[in-house]
């Protein structure tokens, strides 16, 4: 048996039919860049996610470096991120001429330590960039409360938790943004590339509908921007898929459920820390050997045995060759939880179209790895 890591042709023969008569609708109305498509998931999107404006651009990257330059957050400023995550979160600091702060992470939840956090703050510091990681929510109320003692914004990447939420939050209530992707990997992801700012700011809103438009207020008057729209046939994928991504998102908690369940007697990996309460929506599933110096032996086993097993996020940030390229940035104290992460991640398949027979398939060979190393 071959288990994939993605399910998405799975998932597109389930609604083709939805999907096709979306993109029909934007291919026959002949509107295929800041169309009717796009205002309507716009709307549809602001609704789903609690907020009163959601704006669609490029990339998850873009949203986050948009956010900052409404900001008005650039050279000489510092942001606060985790330094486990995928790259992208950092990346877009160096865009907007910012300092990246990278700062451990929690070791259970691997969300960034709010007490690592408010400990790197800095008279320069301007904005807090924590990314719900995995599928998990960080520990926002404590991060909204550092942010209100020390005057700094909240920009929340959450590409990884689109339907996520704590037990007594919901994502963006109390931050200057949400940032979130929609490459085809995500919980909702369309055919290609795309990305949203959810906000409930009027300021922030108008900033980034002009900056990802050229600068562009109206036809023919520009002034300084950028080139990042959320085309309308992809605006039309992630408005169909919109209507499942609740059923999803419950299924993927089930397969984490089943996975708990028959890999909880394992010796030589840890499985995933959910906080109690919390909607975990698991866009990954990750495991954590032990032993790093194993951690490559269980992926090759895997992938051998039909397993299509995956890292993320196998190399830190600060230990990507070459870092820091010349750009600013500020390690603020140990690393090592974010370190021991990278070195001993597996990402188990996960999707909501897996069939009980994959999700048995994958339990049995991580337990006969797990057997013969323990």
């Amino acid at each position: 048996m071959n288990v994939p890591f993605y399910g998405h042709v799975r998932q597109y023969s389930n609604i083709k039919a939805e999907i096709d008569a979306k993109m029909n609708e934007v291919l026959m109305s002949g509107n295929y860049v800041q169309g009717p498509m796009l205002k309507a998931f716009e709307a549809q999107a602001a609704k789903y996610f609690g907020s009163t404006y959601a704006i669609g651009v490029g990339n998850g990257t873009d949203a986050l470096w948009l956010c900052l330059m409404a900001l008005g957050i650039g050279e000489g400023d510092e942001v606060i991120t985790n330094a486990n995550t995928f790259f992208a979160t950092a990346e877009a600091i160096w865009i907007a001429g910012a300092t990246a702060v990278l700062v451990d992470c929690d070791p259970k939840t691997k969300c960034i330590d709010p007490a690592k956090m408010e400990a790197a703050v800095t008279p320069r510091t301007k904005a807090l960039m924590p990314v719900h990681l995995y599928g998990q929510c960080a520990d926002m109320p404590a991060i909204w409360a550092i942010a209100e003692k020390h005057g700094l914004k909240v920009i929340e990447d959450n590409a990884q938790a689109i339907d996520g939420a704590g037990d007594t939050f919901k994502q963006g209530e109390r931050s200057a943004a949400v940032c979130t992707s929609y490459i085809i990997q995500k919980n909702l992801g369309c055919f290609g590339d795309g990305g949203m700012v959810f906000t409930n700011c009027a300021s922030i809103d108008a900033k980034i509908r002009k900056l990802r438009n050229h600068g562009s207020t109206a036809r023919n008057v520009h002034s300084f921007g950028f080139n990042s729209r959320l085309d309308d046939l992809q605006a039309g994928v992630l408005s169909a898929k919109m209507n499942h991504i609740t059923a999803w998102t419950d299924q993927r908690i089930a397969w984490a459920g089943a996975y708990d369940k028959g890999l909880q007697g394992c010796k030589a990996i840890t499985l995933p820390y959910r906080v109690p309460g919390y909607r975990h929506v698991y866009h990954l599933y990750v495991v954590e050997t032990l032993n790093p110096a194993k951690r490559d032996a269980l992926v090759d086993f895997l992938v051998q045995n039909g397993v299509d097993a995956k890292t993320h996020y196998s190399i830190a940030i600060h230990k990507q060759e070459g870092f820091p390229w010349g750009k600013p940035c500020r390690l603020a104290g140990s690393l090592a939880n974010a370190e021991h992460n990278a070195a001993c991640c597996v990402s188990l398949p996960m999707f909501p179209e897996l069939t009980q027979e994959e999700v048995d398939h994958v339990i049995a060979k991580v337990c006969e790895w797990d057997q013969a190393n323990a």
